[in-house]
């Protein structure tokens, strides 16, 4: 008899993971409660549908790591990443794509796969057998969290996630603001103009972290706790932290010339990134918010460029559930207690879109091996899939584990490279040209 995987939802990872399994010969039911059960975040029943940013961030595959990330997805005949290519937008160095048709192509190329069925009903229990991989993401409903919770023994780890707001691009005063990318990063004049950049001067930044401050923000929910990750922090939280924070994070001035008064520094500057192929959307980067509605459009509107703005989508936040994976999963993304049921994606404590997909990738992979009956090599420590899998399976210390991206930082040293932002250069590269050297013998012993 045919041995089914059952995937628990469609986002990121659940889509990656239905995809690499059915390409190994392996029948996939894909179960997503979407568009029957609705979150705040989603607004269609599309698989793989992006909830806020547009960005997959860097593409650079010999210096950045999540651009490796990239690079190892793509070997592996990846279709998130085929797909993000295929809807790509400027973005001066950085992938950005077009969320729309991503999510429509995800969602067609999944059900026009022979090996693959999608079932739109909400799973609330964990099953107690059969082959599962749960890929619910940040946003997973709340019995069926409930059922996660009394499984795992846990209490349920949270932090709050917060989204940019988008605005129309007609709305935006070109008089003031201007296109260009950070040090003019890009090969072509699309990509060296990719950001839309709207300055501030002393004052107006001043006034800008005055109002941010006072603004009414969301209250969170008893027995709640902000602790939020730090790659997703709202604004008025860094500002909080310091009135310069912002501009040595987001709001940095450093690599622009206003084109409009090429010999004014600006002292600090916003950039927007476009959210659509059509270029009519642009989302604020960096600037997710738990400001109320009302003061949102306030705040924003102090922005030089922006005091006619019209937003298509307003920031706003949540609650972001996941496992202490360090304590519960194996190092196939198994649950200890329940092996023939594995987790992947944002809820075993990685985040981003890409690093979540990689999960997905991984943990398709490892279902389809086992459902086949083949060996599944250990993946590769020294590769960016096999670095991040390590930290989150047994790498990260269990009392103080939190989301994270993947970074250099979880990579072993290169015997013979000297440590420091000197020889950075240098480091990155060794690591780089070893992870996709590993990751290629990998996907050869694994097979397809």
């Amino acid at each position: 008899m045919t041995q089914i995987l059952h995937i628990v939802g469609g986002g990121m990872a659940g889509s990656e993971a239905a995809w690499q399994a059915a390409e190994m010969g392996v029948q996939v039911v894909i179960h997503e409660m979407r568009p029957k059960v609705e979150t705040f975040a989603h607004k269609t029943g599309h698989l793989g549908e992006m909830v806020c940013s547009n960005s997959f961030r860097s593409d650079d595959s010999e210096q950045n790591a999540v651009g490796l990330l990239h690079w190892e997805m793509r070997a592996a005949n990846g279709l998130i990443m085929a797909t993000a290519d295929a809807h790509r937008l400027p973005a001066g160095g950085a992938l950005a794509v077009d969320r729309d048709p991503f999510a429509e192509t995800v969602t067609a190329k999944l059900t026009a796969h022979p090996n693959v069925s999608v079932s739109y009903e909400e799973i609330t229990t964990l099953p107690t057998e059969g082959n599962w991989i749960f890929a619910t993401g940040p946003l997973t409903s709340g019995t069926l969290g409930q059922a996660i919770q009394a499984e795992t023994g846990a209490e349920a780890l949270a932090f709050f996630d917060a989204i940019a707001p988008i605005i129309y691009a007609e709305s935006i005063d070109m008089s003031q603001a201007w296109m260009q990318s950070r040090y003019d990063k890009g090969e072509t004049e699309e990509e060296r103009t990719a950001y839309l950049n709207c300055p501030m001067d002393k004052a107006q930044y001043e006034a800008f972290i005055d109002a941010l401050l006072a603004a009414d923000k969301t209250e969170f929910h008893d027995g709640e706790t902000a602790g939020y990750f730090d790659g997703c922090l709202p604004i008025e939280v860094m500002a909080e932290r310091g009135r310069e924070t912002l501009r040595f994070g987001p709001m940095k001035p450093v690599g622009l010339t206003n084109a409009h008064h090429p010999d004014t520094k600006p002292y600090a500057v916003v950039q927007l990134r476009r959210d659509n192929a059509l270029g009519t959307l642009f989302n604020i980067v960096g600037f997710q918010t738990k400001m109320k509605y009302g003061a949102q459009t306030d705040v924003l509107r102090m922005i030089p460029g922006l005091e006619n703005a019209s937003f298509a989508r307003l920031g706003g936040i949540h609650r972001n559930t996941f496992l202490n994976s360090p304590t519960l999963l194996d190092a196939q993304m198994r649950l200890k207690s329940k092996p023939h049921i594995r987790f992947a994606g944002q809820i075993t404590g990685v985040e981003g879109y890409v690093e979540s997909a990689a999960m997905g990738l991984l943990a398709g992979r490892m279902a389809a091996c086992e459902i086949l009956g083949r060996d599944c090599p250990v993946v590769p420590q020294d590769s960016a899939m096999g670095a991040l899998v390590h930290h989150i399976t047994g790498g990260a210390e269990a009392k103080t584990f939190q989301p994270m991206n993947v970074n250099f930082g979880l990579f072993r040293p290169v015997d013979g490279l000297k440590g420091g932002r000197r020889g950075r250069k240098d480091r990155y590269k060794a690591y780089t040209d070893r992870a996709k050297s590993v990751w290629t013998d990998w996907l050869g012993e694994i097979g397809p």
